[in-house]
């Protein structure tokens, strides 16, 4: 038999949806299924982006511009000048996804061997869009007990050698919820200046900061236009995950000369997707406040629940819809499992993301979960109820 390739077999599974046929063993048993594991909004998308594709008036569903549909990139333009970024449509690319988005920003700045220092934990594919790369993570740990804010910048620079190409952020973070203070972007940009490096900044989750703060994008600071790259996408802004449609954007000409070359080797992005993102960017600014206040909500019921179960330790997002939890339990990977195939409370259970697949370094996050508020308060409740319940019954 052929051999696959030691690339393909290090490869690493998603922490987010290997559990999923022990789901499906469950809901088929008549289970039902609370799924805090993944990052699926329950908010409906909105009206003007639905409308667009079901309107659409043509009669060959024709390739897009490499870079993506000119109309989107301009309103696209407008939309980030309203955040005080100072872009021109020529400084986007339209990706399928923020994730190839991503890997266009690798492929960019990085060759094999290369290394990129990111906050851990991360968004579980980076360990993958950086395998496939063949880039190296350089991890640097934050920790629960100080709500996984940045460590100190002396701690990146004893990471940075002569391979070093980017740090990578997520802001706010996917799995923690962690949102940058002013500060903590102010160091960062004088680092990435100081040693000639890349910051690429995942702003995904930008519209979702709670408490009076503000989210802070690396495309509005100063002096970093040659250093700054930032990877966007429609699918938590508006709910719209299924339509694969995000962007790489950077004031950099090389960057993006680079990209637009491995933009072209796919072809182009959805041609439907980016009607409905387009429509989008009409969206008014109530549906925003009705959402980030839904998830305040959400959050605080989620966060308070945890904080009463003995033994749970948990962090508080500032941002995104996700909180990582520090459980009572040695391994969660075999918990959480456990969860979908013994356990059960008034035939009901929870499928939650086990947290070490969001480290780069072996062993960390074993005993933590990532929970995504994603479901409506009613359901979170439950949901903390059986958590409860089943720590208490757990003999893991």
């Amino acid at each position: 038999m052929p051999k696959i390739s030691e690339k393909g077999q290090s490869m690493p599974s998603s922490p987010v949806r290997k559990l999923v046929p022990y789901a499906e063993a469950a809901a088929a048993r008549g289970m039902h299924i609370y799924q805090l594991n993944i990052g699926q909004p329950d908010i409906k998308t909105p009206e003007q982006a639905i409308n667009a594709v079901k309107n659409a008036d043509m009669e060959v569903l024709s390739y897009s511009h490499s870079a993506g549909n000119q109309s989107y990139r301009d309103k696209l333009t407008t939309y980030y000048n309203k955040n005080n970024m100072n872009l021109k449509s020529e400084d986007i690319i339209v990706s399928t996804g923020g994730s190839e988005a991503l890997l266009f920003a690798m492929g960019s700045i990085c060759d094999y061997g290369d290394e990129v220092i990111i906050p851990e934990p991360f968004y579980a594919n980076y360990n993958g869009f950086a395998m496939a790369s063949g880039i190296t993570v350089k991890p640097i740990s934050t920790h629960i007990e100080n709500n996984f804010s940045l460590p100190a910048i002396s701690e990146f620079e004893k990471l940075i050698t002569d391979k070093t190409k980017a740090i990578l952020i997520c802001n706010p973070g996917n799995p923690t919820g962690y949102l940058y203070t002013q500060e903590e972007m102010d160091q960062l940009s004088a680092l990435v200046k100081k040693h000639d490096l890349f910051l690429v900044s995942d702003e995904v989750y930008r519209e979702f900061a709670y408490d009076g703060r503000q989210h802070l994008s690396v495309m509005s600071m100063p002096g970093l236009e040659e250093h700054a790259i930032m990877i966007d996408s429609v699918s938590k802004r508006y709910s719209m995950c299924g339509a694969r449609i995000g962007c790489l954007v950077s004031k950099n000409k090389e960057v993006i000369a680079t990209a637009m070359k491995f933009a072209q080797a796919r072809l182009s992005p959805p041609s439907f997707a980016q009607i409905a993102a387009e429509a989008a960017l009409d969206t008014p600014q109530e549906y925003f406040d009705e959402v980030i206040s839904e998830y305040i909500e959400r959050r605080d019921i989620l966060i308070d629940g945890l904080k009463k179960i003995e033994g749970v330790e948990v962090a508080n997002p500032g941002g995104a819809f996700y909180c990582v939890a520090q459980l009572p339990v040695e391994d969660t990977d075999v918990f959480a499992q456990w969860l979908l195939e013994e356990f059960e409370l008034d035939g009901e259970t929870i499928m939650v993301a086990p947290a070490a697949g969001f480290y780069s370094t072996p062993g960390m996050g074993k005993n933590q979960i990532r929970i995504a508020y994603v479901l409506e308060k009613e359901s979170l409740k439950k949901s903390i109820r059986i958590l409860d319940q089943a720590l208490k019954a757990y003999k893991g």
